[in-house]
């Protein structure tokens, strides 16, 4: 089964999509919060908002959006390990984002990880050239970042066991 993540999905496509990630085995996991692994992965998104200052710096366009990506991905990986929540699935883990706080944050933060992610595909695996604004770029990845990392310091045990309690609702659909 294929899915494809669009702007226009609507909030049962994205459950359906989510009650697959579950099944899938590096899908949607639940397991016990740590503090460890937000740090570790805090530490990853800004090692790679570092590498992505190099990389404008010297003009590799390639890899500074693909960094850009992955300081915007990590960050969020850190924010749902921060509620419990495991997912090695790329798709299935920006769709569980946009699901578990889509309604709470503005929708350009949802759709900038979105589009980041398409751009690092475009560049990263097909020989496209993308028109890309180092500054804007480097501007709005660190942006995000402190998004997430505010997103995370406002996570209350009592949000936290809310958020994991819709997820188990959704997953009692499996």
């Amino acid at each position: 089964m294929t899915f494809v993540i669009s702007c226009g999905d609507t909030m049962q496509d994205n459950k359906r999509y989510l009650i697959w990630c579950f099944k899938q085995s590096k899908g949607i996991r639940l397991v016990k919060p740590s503090e460890n692994i937000v740090r570790a992965y805090l530490e990853k998104s800004k090692n790679a908002l570092k590498s992505m200052e190099v990389n404008v710096k010297a003009g590799i366009t390639e890899w500074a959006v693909s960094t850009s990506y992955y300081a915007k991905y990590f960050s969020v990986y850190a924010l749902l390990s921060k509620i419990g929540i495991k997912c090695e699935i790329h798709d299935c883990t920006i769709t569980l984002f946009e699901y578990l706080f889509g309604k709470g944050i503005s929708q350009t933060l949802i759709q900038e990880l979105k589009q980041s992610k398409e751009d690092r595909i475009e560049t990263q695996y097909y020989t496209r050239k993308i028109d890309v604004n180092f500054d804007q770029l480097m501007s709005q990845t660190k942006n995000f970042v402190l998004e997430i990392e505010r997103m995370i310091d406002g996570l209350t045990y009592d949000r936290i066991q809310l958020l994991r309690k819709r997820l188990k609702e959704l997953t009692g659909s499996i």
